[in-house]
Formats: C-alpha cells, sequence, structure tokens
C-alpha cells in the first residue's frame, strides 16, 4: 500500500552524486529502484516546504529490535540515501528532509549502528544519518522505508546490522499535528466511460435513480504508480481501470458517481477528500492493490478497511465479501480497521480494498487480466449497490 500531490517535482533521477543515489519517498510508495549496485528507495513526489523554513524533521527513534521511526511534517518531501562503506568507514543511510534543525548534535550508540547524526548539509535541509560500523553488512533490497501515516515513517533494519543495547531517539511521537488541505488542481467531477468492452449491469441489484452519490478513488496515479509487482504490473493501472468501470456500472444504474482521477494524474490525499466531503456523497470507496516483496509470491490476499465501525465497517464486509466470491482460492485477510488518511478525514462511510497482491502468484496473473479487472468492477459495485439498499 503509503501516495502522490500537487505542484509535482519531477519524478526523476537527478543530481546523482558519485557513488549514491536518491528518491524521493511517498506514503505507501512500494516501488525498489537500484543505481549503481546501490539502492534507490521508493519513487514518489510530495509537496515540499518553503527553503529555509524549520526543520520538517519533528521526532525519530531506533527500537532495540532496530526498528527506525520517523516523525514528520504532513506532506513533504523524503530523500533517501544509502552508501557503502569503503576506507575504513562503514555502511551509512541518511535522510535528507525540508528545513534546516536549529543545531547539529550526533548521538554514539556503539554495537553495528555506530552512531546517529543529525546536520544541516544547507540552509534549507535536515540531514538524519545512520552510520555503521566497519565490515557492517546491509542488503539494500531489503531496505524500505514505509509510511505509515501522513506524518509517519518506518524502516526494519537487519538485527545483525544493529544490536542496540537500549532504544534511542529524541522528539515526541505523541503529540497532534495540524494537516493542512491543498486546493485541488482541477477537482474530476464527474466521468465520461471510455470506448471500450462494454459492460453490463445485468444481475446488480437496482436503487432509486438520481437518489444516490459515490465517490471512487482510485489510488496513486501520475509519477506514483503505486505498488509494481509480477513482470512489471503496477498498481495504478490496476485500480483506475477498475474504477472506470465501476462509475461505468453504477451509473448504469442512476448513481451519479465523482471520481478522484479519471487519467493519470498526480492528486494530493487531502484533495482526494475534500472532493469527498463537500460532493454531498453517501459513499467513499478507495481502490488498491497490495504488494510485498518479489521473494514472497506466496503472500495474497483480498482485504479491506474501515476507520470506524458501525455503516462503514458494514460497507467494508460487504465489499470483501463480494470481492472474495470473484476470487476463488485468495485468502480472506478480512474487513478490518486501518488508520488510512483517506478513509480517516472522510465525513460519510468510507473504506480501502486492497483488491490482491500485484506480487502475489495467485492474484498477479489475475489482476493482469482485463476480463478480471471487469469481475472485480461488478462485484465492487454490487457491494456498494447491495449498502445503499439496505441503508435506504
Amino acid at each position: 500500500m503509503g501516495v502522490l500531490v500537487m505542484g509535482i517535482l519531477g519524478a526523476t533521477l537527478a543530481r546523482r552524486p558519485r557513488g549514491r543515489c536518491w528518491a524521493a519517498l511517498s506514503f505507501r510508495s512500494r516501488l525498489l529502484w537500484r543505481c549503481s549496485g546501490l539502492l534507490l528507495l521508493p519513487l514518489a513526489v510530495l509537496a515540499a516546504t518553503p527553503a529555509r523554513a524549520a526543520s520538517s524533521l519533528s521526532a525519530w527513534r531506533v527500537s532495540r529490535e532496530g526498528v527506525l521511526e520517523l516523525r514528520t511534517s504532513p506532506g513533504i518531501q523524503v530523500r533517501a540515501y544509502f552508501e557503502e562503506g569503503s576506507g575504513g568507514r562503514g555502511p551509512r543511510i541518511w535522510f535528507d528532509l525540508p528545513g534546516a534543525p536549529l543545531r547539529a548534535r550526533s548521538l554514539w550508540l556503539g554495537y553495528n549502528l555506530r552512531e546517529v547524526r543529525i546536520g544541516k548539509p544547507d540552509g534549507a535541509t535536515t540531514r538524519l544519518v545512520l552510520e555503521f560500523q566497519p565490515g557492517t553488512r546491509l542488503d539494500p533490497s531489503r531496505l524500505r522505508l514505509v509510511g505509515t501515516a501522513r506524518d509517519r515513517w518506518r524502516m526494519e533494519l537487519p538485527p545483525a546490522a544493529t544490536r542496540l543495547g537500549a532504544a534511542a531517539g529524541e522528539g515526541d511521537f505523541e503529540a497532534p499535528v495540524a494537516l493542512t488541505v491543498l486546493p485541488a488542481r482541477a477537482p474530476l467531477r464527474g466521468w465520461a466511460p471510455p470506448p471500450r468492452r462494454p459492460l453490463s449491469p445485468e444481475g446488480l441489484p437496482v436503487v432509486p435513480r438520481g437518489r444516490y452519490r459515490v465517490v471512487i478513488d482510485p489510488g496513486h496515479g501520475g509519477p506514483d504508480p503505486g505498488a509494481v509487482g509480477i513482470e512489471g504490473l503496477r498498481e495504478t493501472d490496476v485500480v483506475l481501470d477498475v474504477a472506470l468501470q465501476v462509475a461505468q456500472l453504477l451509473q448504469a444504474r442512476g448513481v451519479q458517481v465523482l471520481l478522484t482521477r479519471t487519467t493519470e494524474v498526480d492528486v494530493d490525499l487531502p484533495p482526494r477528500v475534500a472532493l469527498a466531503n463537500s460532493s454531498g456523497a453517501q459513499l467513499f470507496v478507495s481502490l488498491h492493490a497490495n504488494a510485498l516483496s518479489l521473494d514472497r509470491p506466496d503472500v495474497n490476499g483480498i482485504e479491506t478497511f474501515y476507520f470506524e465501525g458501525g455503516a462503514a465497517s458494514q460497507l467494508a464486509q460487504l465489499v470483501q465479501d463480494h470481492l472474495l466470491a470473484v476470487s476463488p482460492g485468495t485468502p480472506d485477510r478480512g474487513a478490518r480497521p486501518g488508520r488510512f488518511f483517506v478513509i480517516r478525514r472522510t465525513v460519510m462511510p468510507s473504506v480501502l480494498a486492497e483488491m490482491g497482491f500485484v506480487t502475489g502468484e495467485i492474484d498477479a496473473p489475475r489482476l493482469s487480466d482485463a476480463s478480471f479487472r471487469g469481475r472485480l468492477a461488478q462485484a465492487i459495485s454490487g457491494a456498494i449497490l447491495t449498502y445503499l439498499l439496505q441503508a435506504s
């Protein structure tokens, strides 16, 4: 699953310092790149804060188990770097964030994770450096910085590379942070059906025409393809195709449909929520495809998230059951609570559906098949219409 914004920066490899690589990171981004044998962490784009602002790094900590956590200002750009050790120097992982810290400092940890430093390479950047002992071996392909919320990040370090005697860190992870809602570049209201394979609403529940409005949210888009799986299968391609077909089917049943995007464009999370909350819609459904490592094709399954119980949990269970009905053999990962931004901040019953793993040996071939995506669209439409009937 961790995102995408307005006023985007170019998602290209630029300013490659010798022997190192960088990329901007976004929430739930799982795309892995390599450069000169080094790790280029997930590529996506987030809005930059103004130069010479205060540091956007609010807090950091490393647990005794070797889990690094960051807390940042919401919706900022994080550039992640990896450099192999050489010449008596151990490997380093570091992160550059907008805004300069008030002072540089370092914490000597010993063990394999030798030192954590915070500095300001220029007047507008905070740099958090994790330096390991010489001889420490890190496998870049196993490093992942995952956004767990709009202001939270997590990376699991290999146990052999940490061996901490005690946890370390600074800053407050619990203080509230205000979220800024950004205006949408061009809200995508309404939808025109694509000129391709016609879908039939035959067999779907019938609801009173013109009574209901629903927002469908295809996750990711533009420079953020989301997860990338087997044979290059991209999450954005799967979810946009399914979302457009859901819109077609629901409109055929008289439901007004708003989509947060209809093409490969970049839309931030707050504008998606703002569109939904200002639309008067009865439901919000965000569509995604899951991923794990390409080394774990055994992990498959469908799961649907809701933020709070009641109506949202009922909708999530309906979506989950309908998706499973057209996906025989894939594991049922359940309808369960989640804290994704788009379902936390919307005011109507909202769910986020992970329709399978693009890295899964069961799910990926299905998700890459156009006819199967049509069946997913039928299932999601059926769940939405059933819910609307039950709630009326």
